[in-house]
């Protein structure tokens, strides 16, 4: 968990080193007549009701809290929940508020390479652009093309869109993945995305430390580990490491001993699987007849 937080909250990052990666690859020429699709705008041309909302709350909860006012004020007056209102105010911008929204993928991602370049070459009109993405495999609708290609109207040529980056879940668990246990396309991947991000690929160095202690029982590197991961760039990590110290004998003895609590977690997990299954069903008697005697 703290690892994929860690990954959302330099999603931005990635995403604007996808872009500049991607400035290359597109059509070569003069670049005053290309315009950007703007990422403000939802399916059909309108300004997203989302984005317009987050940026009213981020600029009204900044302002109060300029202002000297308190968490639990804001939240009142603003009629927001207490979590919501001390997100708003810990943001240190409000693209880092957006950029969940912003980068929301979409199934008609995969088909806006292919549709910007059909623009681009003088073709305009979203029925027969349709028909050409459905012989590629689209499912969805019509109007979702037309929303696509409202925002181009009025101008000759549009900028290619670059390639999205990986999913925080996807990324995340790259790195909680073996090495060896990755096929060669995900390695290229995952290579590709901590180059793009320093504090990611630091993140992903901590994370694979703690891997070595646990599959090596090294019980007696965690304080070292702590220690460096806690004086890391992620406040996440950070966040897991120093609470480990709370607990800091048991956890030594799990990354150390040989013993585990695993069997009997899954004979908890048994009987709690019986209960439910006989819930309504039966008597007692036959409830503990089927604890006994199940394996």
């Amino acid at each position: 968990q703290a690892l994929e937080k860690t990954v959302h909250a330099h999603r931005s990052c990635l995403q604007e080193a996808f872009e500049a990666g991607s400035e290359g690859d597109g059509e070569s020429g003069d670049g005053a007549d290309l315009i950007e699709r703007p990422r403000l705008l939802d399916s059909y041309g309108n300004e997203r009701p989302l984005v317009a909302r987050i940026q009213q709350r981020y600029a009204q909860v900044q302002e109060l809290r300029e202002g000297g006012a308190s968490l639990n004020a804001i939240s009142r007056q603003l009629g927001l929940a207490f979590r919501t209102a001390r997100k708003f105010a810990a943001a240190n911008s409000v693209e880092e508020l957006l950029a969940p929204t912003l980068n929301r993928s979409s199934k008609l991602d995969a088909f806006k390479p292919y549709l910007t370049r059909r623009w681009n070459e003088g073709y305009t009109n979203a029925v027969p652009l349709h028909q050409e993405l459905r012989a590629q495999g689209w499912k969805g609708s019509l109007r979702a093309v037309q929303g696509w290609l409202t925002p181009l109207r009025g101008h000759r040529r549009v900028r290619p869109e670059p390639c999205p980056p990986p999913s925080p879940r996807r990324i995340t668990g790259w790195i909680m993945t073996r090495p060896d246990h990755l096929d060669a396309a995900d390695q290229v991947q995952l290579k590709q995305t901590l180059m793009r991000c320093p504090d990611l690929e630091a993140a992903a160095e901590h994370v694979r430390g703690f891997a070595a202690i646990m599959t090596g029982r090294n019980g007696h590197l965690l304080d070292d580990w702590i220690a460096t991961t806690a004086a890391g760039s992620s406040p996440q990590l950070a966040a897991f490491a120093t609470g480990l110290r709370r607990d800091h004998a048991a956890v030594v003895a799990g990354l150390t001993l040989p013993h585990s609590s695993g069997a009997v977690e899954g004979i908890v997990n048994k009987i709690k699987f019986l209960k439910r299954q006989m819930f309504g069903r039966a008597n007692f008697d036959l409830l503990r007849i089927r604890v006994l005697h199940y394996r």
